[in-house]
C-alpha cells in the first residue's frame, strides 16, 4: 500500500508518497520553492491564509503526480502534519472567516496572562501543564474581543491540520494532542478545558469531535479524490502538529527519547510518561501522538522562534547569489567562536523560553577591521546553537538528562557548522536520519489505518546515517558565556 503524507509548514507545504512495505518515499515535492509569506499587518502579528495552505498542497501534489513514479490509485491512507498553535475559524458552511493567527503571532499574550492570573498559575499548570500564554485559546479570546462579528459567525475552531483534513473529507475532528497544544485540554479530567473555556466565554460547541491521533478523521470525498486521482473513501488516519510529528518521523515515541529540528523555528522535543511541567512555562508540555490517559506520553517542547528564519533572512540581505550549501562552506572558513562575534537570534515574535519576552536580533562584538562575511554567517549559526543550549539547560533544570538527540538530515542540520556548534554547545551527541515531516505523516497514516501492527513496526527500516559526538565538536564554552552575557544585557527583567 502507498501512504500519502502532507506537511503544512510555515515556509512551504511538502508532500511525500511512501511505500508502506519499504517505508521509503517514492516521490516527494514541496511548494513554493521560495519561502511562503507571512502577513504582518501590525508589529508582533503573524497570519497566513488557510486557503493558501490548501493551494500549496495541490501544487506540490501535482508536481509528484507529474513524475509518474507511482500509481495514485494505490494510495490507501493519508496523514497530515501541520504548524502548531494556529487558529482557524470556519462558519457553518465551512468557509474560512479570517486569516489564521499562526504560531509566532504575539498579540494574545496579555489574554493568556490574564487567564493565568484569574484561574491561578498552580491550577493552570496542574490541569493544562502550561500557562495559557500565547496559544490558540488566547488567540481566540483576542478575536472574541476585537472582532466580535467574526466570533459570532464561527461554527468551529480548527488547528491548521484539522482544516486541511476538513477540506479533504468534509469531516471536522480534533484530538487531545491538538487541543493540548492550544491549551484547550484538561489533563486532570482527560477532557476539554472547561474552566478556561468558561473564563473566556467560549461556546463549547466550537470544539470539534475529539478522537485519537491514530484514527479515521474522515474519508476522502469524491471531488478531492478526483483531483488527486485517488480512490474516494480512503481515510485521513493521522493528524499531528509538526513537532510531535517530527518526533514520530524519528521513531521518538517512548519516555527518554528526544528529537530536534531546526527549520523556520527550532525545537527540542522530549517524551515523558509523567504529567510534568516547567514552573515558568518556558518549555511546554503537550499530549504526544500516542498519549492515553491510562498510559501518558507527554511531549516536552522547547521552541525557539528565530532559527532558520533568521538564517534565511540573513541570506536574503547579504548573500543572495550563494546557495545554502555555499553559504555553509563560507561559514566554515571562520574559526569556532567566530572571532568574538556574537548574535542573539530572537527576532520572530515573543520567545516562550524567555518568558514571552524578546530581545530582537542583536549583533555584538563587530570589529570592522577584522570580521568578514564568513565570521558573520558562522556567528549566526553559533548564535542559534547557543539558543538551543540555553533552552536545553531549562529542560535539564526540570529533570531531563539527554544522552542522544535524533534529528532529520534537513534544514540547518545539513550544515556541518551548525551540527558541530549544536553538539559543541549542548555536549549531547546527535544522530541524523534521512526523514522529514511529510514522510513521518505518511507513516503515521499507516499506523492509524492499521497497516502496521504497532507504531514500532513503521520504523523497522530506519537507521542513522551518522552520529556526531562531543569529542568531534569544537569547544565553545567561552563563546557561549559571551553570548549568555549578551542575552542578560539585552533581556528586560531577565528570567
Amino acid at each position: 500500500m502507498l501512504l500519502l503524507g502532507i506537511d503544512i509548514g510555515t515556509s512551504s507545504v511538502k508532500v511525500s508518497v511512501v511505500d508502506g512495505e519499504t517505508q521509503q518515499p517514492v516521490a516527494s515535492a514541496s511548494y513554493p520553492d521560495t519561502e511562503a509569506p507571512i502577513m504582518r499587518l501590525q508589529p508582533g502579528w503573524a497570519e497566513q491564509e488557510p486557503t493558501d495552505w490548501w493551494d500549496r498542497f495541490v501544487m506540490a501534489y501535482q508536481q509528484i503526480i507529474s513524475t509518474k513514479s507511482f500509481d495514485p490509485s494505490a494510495i490507501g491512507a493519508i496523514g497530515i502534519a501541520y504548524q502548531m498553535h494556529g487558529l482557524v475559524l470556519i462558519d457553518k458552511a465551512g468557509a474560512v472567516l479570517r486569516p489564521s493567527i499562526i504560531w509566532c503571532d504575539s498579540r494574545a499574550i496579555a489574554y493568556g496572562d490574564q487567564a493565568n492570573q484569574a484561574l491561578g498559575p498552580d491550577y493552570c499548570l496542574s490541569h493544562y501543564l502550561n500557562a495559557p500564554g500565547n496559544f490558540t485559546a488566547a488567540k481566540l479570546a483576542w478575536v472574541k474581543e476585537n472582532e466580535p462579528h467574526i466570533y459570532a459567525q464561527a461554527d468551529k475552531l480548527l488547528l491548521p491540520g484539522d482544516y486541511i483534513a476538513f477540506r479533504m473529507t468534509g469531516t471536522v475532528t480534533s484530538s487531545a494532542a491538538a487541543l493540548s497544544e492550544g491549551v484547550l485540554w484538561d489533563f486532570s479530567s482527560s477532557s476539554p478545558a472547561e474552566k478556561l473555556m468558561n473564563y473566556f466565554g467560549f461556546d463549547s460547541a466550537l470544539l470539534p469531535t475529539v478522537q485519537p491521533v491514530f484514527s479515521t478523521h474522515g474519508s476522502l470525498s469524491a471531488n478531492v479524490a478526483a483531483l488527486l486521482q485517488c480512490k474516494a473513501g480512503i481515510p485521513v488516519s493521522y493528524k499531528a502538529g509538526d513537532q510531535p510529528n517530527n518526533a514520530l518521523s524519528l521513531g521518538v515515541m517512548e519516555p527518554g527519547e528526544i528529537a530536534a529540528t531546526a527549520g523556520t523555528s527550532g525545537v527540542i522535543y522530549a517524551v515523558s510518561d509523567g504529567l510534568g511541567f516547567d514552573p515558568l512555562s518556558r518549555v511546554n508540555s503537550f499530549a504526544h501522538v500516542n498519549h492515553a490517559a491510562a498510559d501518558p506520553r507527554i511531549g516536552i517542547l522547547l521552541c525557539i522562534n528565530g532559527t532558520g528564519i533568521l538564517y534565511s533572512w540573513a541570506k536574503r540581505q547579504w548573500a543572495t547569489t550563494l546557495s545554502y550549501h555555499e553559504l555553509n562552506a563560507l561559514a566554515a572558513q571562520s574559526p569556532a567562536g567566530s572571532r568574538g562575534l556574537s548574535v542573539l537570534p530572537f527576532g520572530n515574535g515573543a520567545e516562550r523560553m524567555l518568558a514571552n519576552k524578546q530581545t530582537g536580533v542583536v549583533f555584538a562584538g563587530i570589529d570592522l577591521n577584522q570580521h568578514n562575511q564568513a565570521d558573520l554567517f558562522r556567528a549566526l549559526q553559533e548564535g542559534i546553537a547557543f539558543s538551543f543550549r540555553y533552552g536545553l539547560d531549562i529542560m535539564r533544570s526540570n529533570g531531563l538528562a539527554p544522552t542522544i538527540i535524533k534529528a532529520g538530515n534537513s534544514n540547518l542540520f545539513q550544515s556541518d557548522v551548525f551540527l558541530q556548534s549544536f553538539v559543541g554547545a549542548t555536549g549531547v551527541p546527535v544522530s541524523l536520519y534521512q526523514t522529514d515531516g511529510s514522510v513521518g505523516a505518511a507513516l503515521g497514516a499507516g499506523i492509524g489505518a492499521g497497516y502496521y501492527a504497532n507504531p514500532q513496526q513503521a520504523f523497522q527500516q530506519q537507521s542513522a546515517i551518522c552520529t556526531y559526538t562531543p569529542d568531534e565538536a569544537p569547544v565553545l564554552d567561552e563563546a557561549y558565556q559571551r553570548w549568555l552575557d549578551l542575552l542578560h544585557k539585552n533581556l528586560p527583567n531577565y528570567v
